[in-house]
């Protein structure tokens, strides 16, 4: 297990890295720009209702977690530039569970351009290969077709139904369960098992580089 913070993933022009103070400003304007687009899949507090991301506090809590190893939270970003989203790993588990859950979310103008599938391939691949994960959860709602596209383009095995599973738009939602294991990956010199076979089935989506 290597784990290493603040840390980057990268394929191509596509790069997964901590928030900065200096994305605060793109960022909530991100939020807002997406807010309609993400309602149906953000989570929400049962007692509070949907609570607004406040930039200072989600990226503190980022660092400290991050810190901590309990979780993996990266920024989206294309060629260096602003935020068009984020996705985490966590809790991450260790000992005799050695798993963590994914989450994601995209800009609505950057979404069905394959970015979120490369982007989950790169954290699986880093669980994996390096954090040495034995296992990565997905949770969908039924109706969020394109995040069941990701999971397909991945082949994570699909697992049942955990009815009213997480509080999600005000709330309880019943959720689809994927799964990976490490098993499952033909993981090769360059700890890059997914991404290899994503790149393989759909060439078109993912740079050569």
């Amino acid at each position: 297990m290597v784990h290493v913070w603040p840390l980057a993933l990268h394929d191509g022009e596509l790069t997964l890295r901590p928030l900065r103070r200096s994305d605060r400003t793109d960022f909530d304007r991100l939020r807002e720009r997406n807010a309609g687009w993400l309602r149906p899949w953000d989570a929400s507090d049962p007692e509070r209702g949907r609570a607004s991301i406040d930039f200072r506090t989600l990226r503190r809590w980022n660092e400290e977690q991050a810190r901590l190893g309990t979780h993996l939270p990266l920024a989206i970003t294309l060629r260096g530039g602003a935020v068009i989203g984020q996705i985490t790993a966590g809790p991450i588990q260790y000992g005799a569970v050695r798993s963590a859950v994914l989450g994601y979310w995209i800009d609505r103008e950057a979404a069905g351009r394959g970015l979120v599938p490369r982007a989950v391939a790169l954290v699986i691949d880093h669980l994996f290969a390096e954090l040495g994960l034995h296992r990565v959860e997905v949770t969908v709602r039924p109706e969020n077709t394109a995040s069941l596209r990701v999971v397909e383009k991945l082949h994570l095995r699909p697992e049942g139904m955990r009815r009213a599973a997480i509080h999600v738009d005000g709330t309880w939602r019943d959720h689809l369960v994927f799964a990976l294991t490490a098993e499952e990956v033909a993981t090769g010199d360059d700890g890059h098992g997914v991404l290899r076979r994503l790149r393989r089935e759909f060439p078109y989506d993912t740079p050569a580089t």
